[in-house]
């Protein structure tokens, strides 16, 4: 449209200065609270892998520090009475089978603390 490169950089200019002042920004001052101080940043859209993987590391934890804590024997004990009990009990036993990943986390927290003397 324009010949001189000059003035297309300034009606570029001109044209983001004007898109940013429809959007409510304005020339002010650093450190003093304008319009755009009042307006709502975009909101990032988080994946829900993230928190379910976070979930999961902390109920496994969890498991391999009580299975470490009470020990195999009575953790199973325990275990088996809540998978032979009736309603959330054995949804609950169910969900504190000893699998792979708790037994590596307890055997990994026996090789790290010292046994009581």
């Amino acid at each position: 449209m324009w010949a001189d490169p000059n003035l297309q950089d300034f009606q570029s200019r001109v044209q983001r200065i004007e898109k940013a002042r429809a959007k409510g920004y304005g020339f002010e001052a650093t450190g003093t609270l304008g319009r755009s101080h009042y307006l709502r940043p975009a909101r990032r859209t988080t994946s829900f892998i993230k928190p379910v993987l976070f979930a999961f590391l902390i109920v496994v934890s969890l498991k391999g520090v009580i299975h470490f804590k009470i020990g195999g024997d009575v953790y199973q004990t325990r275990v088996d009475a809540m998978l032979a009990s009736d309603g959330f009990d054995r949804l609950g036993g169910w969900l504190m089978t000893v699998d792979p990943v708790t037994r590596a986390v307890s055997d990994f927290l026996t090789q790290q603390i010292p046994s009581k003397i």
